[in-house]
C-alpha cells in the first residue's frame, strides 16, 4: 500500500471513529456532546498540525533550492489527501507565495490571515469565509534553526463535521461501547503517534543544536543489497545504513534512474526494496529528517574544507604580497581601495586594514592624488594595460617608481577594478647614471691621454727654451717675462702629468711597501707648510700594519691630494686627522683623512670624483686631483669614498670640530691585502703602455 493510500485509509478511520463518538454524545446528552465536540476540534487541530508540520519539513529542501515544481507537487499531493483539506500553500520569508493548491487563483487576503506565533510556534486560527469555517494552520519552514518561509494548511470545519451529523443516530445508539472502543483506540493511536512524534521532535531539536549524527529512523532489518542480492560495492547506496536507497543519488540499480530525490522516487515505487522498507507518513518524515541531516552534515563538511582551503590560499597570497617590496593595491570600479600589501600601506603611513575603503584623495596629496585617479580612470575606460615611470619626492630625496596598471575583469569580461603595482627603481636609475658617467669617463680618459701626448713634446720644448733664454738674457723685464713663461709651462706640465695619470698612461712600479711609511712621508713633507696656514695634522696609525704590495709614488700622490684638499677646505685654519687601520677579517687596510672644514654639500657629493669638477676658484685647481686619486686606488684594487659631515662615531675631537670650525668631511681609502700576481719586471699595468715624454 502506497503512502498516499495509507494516508487516505487513516483519514477514513478517523472519520468513522469521529461519527461514533458524536452519536454516543447525543445519547449521553449535552455534556457528552460538548466533550465529543471538543475532542473533534482537538483531533482536527492535531491532524492539521501534523499535516502542516509534515508540509513544513518536506518543503524545507525545495524552498532552499527554489524548486517550485517540487513545492507545487507537495501542496497538490497534500490537497488530494482528504476532502476536508481546503487548501495548502507555502510562503517565502518575505511573504510571497511560492506554491498553492488553488486551481483558479490564490486569494491574496489569505496571506495575512494567519502567521506563526512568537518563536516560530504553530499558529491555529478559525477563519470564516462566509460560506464555511476553516481551521488555518501556520508553521514556519525551518532549516538549522533559521526560518525560510511558512507552510499553511486549511481544514474545512464544515466538511469535517458533516459525517458526525449524518451518523448522529447510530453514534447515539452505540455511545457506551463506541465511546469505550474509540477511547481505547484513540489512546493507542495517540500514544503511538505521540511517541513517534516525540522521537521526531527530539531529533529535530538535536539538529537545531548542531547534532547531525543522530538517526531517528532506525536501521532496517534488510537493506537494499540484501533484498536485491547485490554485490555492487561501487554503488553509493551500498553499505549506507543511514539512508534509504531512494534518497541516494547515482545508485546503480537497473530499475532506478539514478537521479536525485524526489525525482527518482517515481521509478522506485514498484521496487521490492521500496515496498519492503517504505513506512507510513511519520516514517517518511523521519527518514526525510535523517536524509536531510546527513546531507547537511556533508554540505557543512564540504564548506568547512573549502573554507580551510580558501583560508590557506588567502594566507599564502597575503604572505607573498607582504614580502614583496613592490607597492601592490587593488581598486574597485569606483576607484575605492579594496586591498593592498604591507609595502603599500607603509608607503602611505597606514595599516593594511586602514587602507580599505579609502580613495587616492584620502591617502595622497591633492596633486598626486589627481594624477593617480586620472591614470586609474584611463585603465577603466580603455581596458588596456599601462606602465609608466614616475618620480616622487621622499623624505630622503627623490625616488623613482616603475608603475604598472592592469584592468581586473569578472566572469562576464566586465571591468570591475584596477590592479596597480609600483616598483622602486631608484637604484636602477642610479646604476644607469653611473654607467653613463663611466662611459663618459672612459671617453674622456682616452681624449685626455691623446691630448697629453700631443702637447707634452711642444710643452717640453717651450719650457727648455724658456730656461735657456733666461741664462742668456740680462736682468730686466724680458727675463721676468721668461720666468713667467717657465712657471706657466710647469703648470701645464703638471696638468699634463695629471691627465696622463688619469688616463693610466704612466708606468706602474709596484713593490712591497709599508703603508704607514707612505702616509707619514707625505704628512712629514706637508706638515710645515700646513702649520704656516694654521692647519694641524694629527696622525693615528695602526702599528700592526703588514707589508703592502703597491706603487709608493702613486699612493703618496693620493695622500698628497687628500691632504691638500683638506687644507684648502680650511682657509682659516683647522685640523686634519689621518688614521690607518688593519681589518684582518675583511683582509683590507683603510686610510681615513678627515678635516674640520666647511664640508661638502650633499648636492655635489656624488660628483667630486668626476674629472675637471672643482669648487675652487680659477687658477687654484684643475679638478683632476680626486679623479686621479680615484684611478690610482682602483688600479690597486681598492675603493675610495667621501662622507660629509664627519660621523660622530669617527672620533674627531668635538671641541675643535664643533667649535669654531665646520662639520668637515672624511675620505676613506680601502686597499686589499691580497697582493695578487706580482710583476717582477715592473711591466706597465693594463692600459699603461705609453711612456710619459
Amino acid at each position: 500500500m502506497h503512502a498516499l493510500d495509507r494516508l487516505k485509509f487513516s483519514s477514513k478511520i478517523n472519520l468513522g471513529t469521529t461519527g461514533i463518538v458524536l452519536f454516543l454524545s447525543l445519547v449521553m446528552g449535552a455534556p457528552v456532546a460538548r466533550v465529543a465536540s471538543q475532542a473533534l476540534v482537538d483531533e482536527v487541530k492535531m491532524r492539521g498540525r501534523v499535516l502542516a508540520e509534515s508540509l513544513s519539513v518536506r518543503s524545507a529542501d525545495p524552498v532552499l533550492a527554489q524548486d517550485f515544481l517540487r513545492l507545487k507537487n507537495l501542496v497538490d499531493d497534500l490537497r488530494g489527501v482528504s476532502g476536508d483539506i481546503e487548501y495548502a500553500f507555502i510562503l517565502d520569508k518575505a511573504g510571497g507565495v511560492l506554491a498553492h493548491s488553488y486551481p483558479k487563483g490564490f486569494p491574496v487576503d489569505l496571506i495575512t490571515a494567519n502567521a506563526p506565533g512568537p518563536g516560530g510556534a504553530l499558529s491555529v486560527r478559525l477563519l470564516d469565509s462566509g460560506d464555511e469555517r476553516i481551521y488555518d494552520f501556520a508553521v514556519p519552514v525551518r532549516v538549522a534553526g533559521e526560518s525560510f518561509g511558512t507552510a499553511r494548511v486549511g481544514l474545512s470545519w464544515t466538511r469535517a463535521r458533516a459525517p458526525v451529523e449524518r451518523l448522529g443516530g447510530i453514534i447515539l445508539g452505540l455511545a457506551g461501547g463506541g465511546l469505550f472502543v474509540s477511547v481505547v483506540l484513540s489512546t493507542i493511536f495517540a500514544r503511538q503517534v505521540t511517541r513517534r512524534l516525540n522521537i521526531l521532535r527530539a531529533h529535530a531539536a538535536e539538529m537545531v543544536t548542531g547534532n547531525l549524527d543522530m538517526q531517528a529512523g532506525g536501521e532496517l532489518a534488510r537493506n537494499c543489497w540484501d533484498i536485491m542480492d547485490c554485490d555492487r560495492k561501487d554503488c553509493p547506496a551500498y553499505g549506507d545504513k543511514r539512508r534509504r536507497c531512494w534518497y541516494v543519488a547515482g545508485t546503480l540499480c537497473l530499475e532506478c534512474d539514478g537521479g536525485p530525490f524526489p525525482q527518482k522516487l517515481e521509478s522506485c515505487r514498484e521496487c521490492p526494496v521500496y515496498l519492503a522498507n517504505a513506512g507510513d507518513e511519520i516514517q517518511d518524515l523521519t527518514e526525510t529528517f535523517d536524509a536531510m541531516a546527513m546531507t547537511l552534515k556533508t554540505h557543512i563538511a564540504e564548506l568547512r574544507e573549502a573554507e580551510k582551503v580558501l583560508t590557506r590560499q588567502q594566507q599564502i597570497m597575503r604572505t607573498i604580497l607582504d614580502v614583496t617590496p613592490d607597492l601592490v593595491s587593488l581598486l574597485d570600479e569606483h576607484l575605492v581601495y579594496q586591498a593592498c600589501n604591507r609595502a603599500f600601506a607603509a608607503s602611505v603611513s597606514r595599516e593594511v586594514d586602514e587602507v580599505a575603503g579609502k580613495t587616492d584623495a584620502d591617502l595622497f596629496p591633492a596633486e598626486l592624488a589627481a594624477a593617480r585617479t586620472e591614470a586609474n580612470r584611463r585603465v577603466l575606460l580603455t581596458g588596456e594595460r599601462f606602465q609608466t615611470e614616475t618620480r616622487r619626492e621622499a623624505g630622503h630625496g627623490e625616488r623613482w617608481f616603475h608603475t604598472v596598471q592592469v584592468p581586473v575583469f569578472d566572469r562576464d569580461d566586465r571591468i570591475v577594478g584596477v590592479l596597480r603595482t609600483a616598483r622602486d627603481v631608484t637604484q636602477i636609475k642610479d646604476y644607469q647614471d653611473q654607467l653613463i658617467q663611466a662611459q663618459k669617463m672612459e671617453s674622456l680618459g682616452k681624449l685626455a691621454g691623446g691630448v697629453a701626448h700631443e702637447i707634452n713634446t711642444p710643452l717640453g720644448i717651450i719650457l727648455g727654451y724658456a730656461q735657456l733664454l733666461q741664462e742668456d738674457v740680462p736682468e730686466g723685464q724680458v727675463r721676468e717675462d721668461l720666468g713667467t713663461i717657465e712657471r706657466q709651462a710647469k703648470v701645464c706640465r703638471k696638468i699634463v702629468a695629471d691627465l696622463l695619470g688619469f688616463s693610466r698612461q704612466a708606468r706602474s712600479a709596484r713593490r712591497d711597501m709599508c703603508l704607514n711609511n707612505s702616509v707619514m712621508e707625505t704628512v712629514t713633507l706637508v706638515r710645515h707648510s700646513f702649520e704656516l696656514d694654521k692647519v694641524r695634522i694629527v696622525a693615528d696609525l695602526d702599528e700592526r700594519m703588514p707589508v703592502l704590495y703597491g706603487d709608493p709614488d702613486k699612493l703618496r700622490q693620493v695622500w698628497m691630494n687628500l691632504l691638500t684638499n683638506a687644507r684648502d677646505a680650511m682657509p682659516g685654519g683647522g685640523m686634519v686627522f689621518v688614521r690607518t687601520r688593519l681589518d684582518t677579517g675583511a683582509q683590507k687596510v683603510t686610510v681615513w683623512v678627515a678635516d674640520t672644514g666647511s664640508g661638502i654639500e650633499p648636492a655635489i657629493l656624488g660628483r667630486i670624483f668626476d674629472p675637471f669638477f672643482s669648487t675652487k676658484p680659477v687658477g687654484k685647481g684643475t679638478g683632476l686631483g680626486l679623479a686621479v686619486s680615484f684611478g690610482i686606488v682602483k688600479e690597486h684594487g681598492g675603493d675610495i669614498s667621501a662622507q660629509s659631515p664627519v660621523p660622530t662615531d669617527f672620533g674627531l675631537p668635538r671641541g675643535e670640530a664643533a667649535g669654531e670650525h665646520g662639520a668637515g668631511s672624511v675620505f676613506a681609502v680601502h686597499l686589499p691585502l691580497d697582493h695578487g700576481e706580482r710583476d717582477d719586471e715592473d711591466t706597465p699595468a693594463p692600459g699603461d703602455g705609453a711612456k710619459e715624454e
